[in-house]
């Protein structure tokens, strides 16, 4: 059995060595990197030399720790794909060291630092590292979130129409547009961040109201979807059911409150398309 969590020890020293190795290794390389330092590994997907950079040294303060906890890490898994088997069991270590690298390889924000603390596949604690702007956001499991201290509670944008910010980029072009035209008729949409380390965040300080997601890497999500249910709003898979790392399940939907889940839930979920049709079409 893994000993007992010391979050009293984890809210000083996880936000410490997130800093440290933003301060030390990713931002004095944005906006100077050669093209050397950029390579892509695989289609489409990019990875820098800060990314695993940064990796390498989270994965050293976090074993440090001395949690008893698996860490796995999104460049380590891109590796070793294999690191992701049983990623729902156990106490694990999800990090993402350079969340926006495509964002961060352009000389442009938004990026950050993600990681989660994972027990059987339910985050139990996140943080969200914004290092141009100095945000941390950070959540624990039944205890809140905050930012930069201050207590979050999820507040929406006030518009009559809900503004969304949909993550469609890896479905196919023709699912895309049919979710966009449907997301069109309800909804105000604006461009997707890039970086889910800023993704969640708007939905809880008033920037956004609703976020879809099709790929859900587990580096990329259970950090965010903590920290946004904890300050009150809501996540879930496209069926509804509870995120857990590990489940096997497509996709995510997240909305400031449960009410505005619900109102996009039916636009981009509902009976016209299907989930049964939109998981096959998304697959």
């Amino acid at each position: 059995m893994s000993p007992p969590l010391p979050f009293s020890i984890l809210h000083d020293r996880v936000p410490a060595l997130l800093r440290d190795v933003a301060a030390t290794v990713i931002m004095p390389r944005f906006r100077m990197l050669a093209s050397e330092d950029i390579v892509e590994k695989s289609p489409g997907e990019i990875v820098t030399l800060a990314d695993r950079e940064a990796e390498l040294r989270l994965y050293d303060g976090f074993d440090a720790l001395g949690l008893d906890a698996r860490i796995v890490g999104e460049e380590a898994v891109a590796e070793n794909p294999g690191l992701l088997r049983g990623i729902g069991e156990g106490r694990v270590w999800l990090i993402d060291p350079l969340d926006g690298t495509a964002n961060f390889a352009a000389g442009r924000e938004p990026f950050g630092l993600m990681v989660a603390l994972i027990e059987d596949g339910v985050p139990v604690a996140g943080w969200l590292y914004d290092p141009v702007n100095g945000r941390m956001c950070v959540a624990q499991r039944g205890a809140g979130a905050r930012c930069n201290d201050v207590l979050v509670r999820a507040r929406p944008t006030g518009h009559n129409r809900p503004i969304a910010a949909l993550a469609t980029q890896f479905m196919s072009p023709d699912l895309r547009a049919h979710i966009h035209a449907r997301a069109a008729r309800r909804l105000d949409l604006v461009p997707i961040p890039r970086c889910a380390a800023e993704h969640y965040p708007r939905l809880c300080l008033g920037q956004n109201d609703v976020a879809l997601f099709q790929r859900t890497l587990p580096w990329d999500h259970a950090a965010g979807v903590l920290f946004l249910t904890e300050a009150g709003g809501h996540a879930t898979r496209w069926d509804g059911s509870t995120y857990r790392v590990g489940d096997g399940k497509a996709g995510l939907l997240a909305a400031s409150n449960p009410g505005l889940w619900a109102r996009a839930a039916d636009v981009l979920l509902g009976a016209e398309l299907g989930l049964n049709q939109l998981e096959q079409r998304a697959a």
